[in-house]
């Protein structure tokens, strides 16, 4: 008798899961951004989040956790019901962090449960508008013959400026002072304000400043150039053959999250990245979304894996780990 009434109970809980799946959403959905709002990954965020609140019928709501290189922002969304009223929007910071931290609380393969890329965001090398080198190859030169005394600046351990400055230093063989700020904001305020020479950083960021003129601009990290900035040559062009490094951005829920609910967040988010204004946005930003062929769980499950195993030598070589 007791066993019968736990399958009926389980089978009642199952038929509950399976409406509960069909109805949603029945509220206000909330996108976990890992870093600061104003940000270029918020930025990416908020574009999307307000197309997928049309398609889903009810708000997406975009709350931002910051600190510790995104692993907070993660954690929390680890940690959540797996009902689809919390997931997360993350980037390329999730494949690295298992390389940096040491004592990372979650398994990003098997604690998320992957719905599709978004975008893959180019970045810029800048400087300060005083920084004597006037293009790449002078910088390499500058930079060299000065290693004690410029300053890289960068958003903190395992963010996309933190990276492209390693994959620099690391192409042309010289390691400088780097300088971590707790967000993308400080470090451009400092840039801008000539306390710090030079950063990599997304073009979500960078375009309206380089396009000011108010800050040097010497290369793009993509390898084709970026429609925006097209005077901006590549750092391919310019010299360091093969040097690619974009900051793509990609959608999860908390492991177990029905089928149908991805499904319909999947679906949500493809709509977003083919509505014309999102598409505006970001051609805007210097970025365009992900083809349709890789807004899929299997692409981004595929692509993650491909990260780790790409960063984890570069972060074992540079020496750089964290709490």
């Amino acid at each position: 008798m007791k066993f019968k009434s736990l399958v009926l109970a389980a089978a009642a809980f199952a038929a509950s899961s399976i409406v509960g799946a069909q109805t949603y959403p029945t509220k206000p959905v909330t996108m976990i951004v890992p870093f600061a709002a104003g940000g270029p990954t918020d930025t990416v965020a908020r574009t999307v989040a307000s197309v997928m609140s049309k398609t889903l019928g009810q708000t997406v709501v975009v709350e931002n956790v910051g600190g510790a290189g995104g692993t907070i922002g993660v954690g929390r969304v680890v940690a959540a019901a797996n009902d689809g009223y919390t997931f997360l929007l993350m980037h390329i910071g999730i494949s690295t962090a298992p390389s940096l931290y040491r004592t990372l609380k979650y398994d990003v393969n098997k604690d998320l449960e992957p719905i599709g890329l978004v975008t893959e965001v180019p970045m810029t090398l800048i400087a300060k508008t005083a920084f004597p080198p006037k293009d790449f190859k002078e910088l390499v030169s500058y930079v060299k013959a000065n290693k004690d005394k410029v300053s890289y600046a960068n958003a903190g351990i395992g963010s996309a400026s933190h990276l492209c400055g390693m994959l620099f230093m690391t192409a042309i063989q010289t390691d400088v002072l780097t300088v971590p700020y707790k967000g993308t904001a400080p470090a451009m305020t400092d840039l801008l304000g000539g306390q710090v020479d030079f950063m990599c950083d997304q073009t979500t960021n960078t375009t309206s400043q380089i396009k000011g003129g108010k800050v040097k601009a010497y290369g793009v990290t993509s390898l084709t150039r970026v429609a925006s900035l097209p005077d901006l040559p590549t750092l391919n062009e310019a010299g360091l053959k093969d040097f690619s490094v974009g900051v793509w951005h990609g959608v999860w829920t908390p492991k177990g999250t029905a089928k149908a609910i991805n499904d319909k967040l999947g679906a949500a988010l493809q709509a977003a990245l083919k509505d014309d204004t999102v598409k505006a946005r970001f051609a805007e930003l210097g970025t365009a979304p992900e083809p349709l062929a890789r807004q899929t769980p299997d692409a981004l499950r595929a692509h993650l894996a491909a990260e780790i195993t790409k960063w984890a030598p570069i972060i074992k070589k540079a020496g750089v780990y964290a709490d």
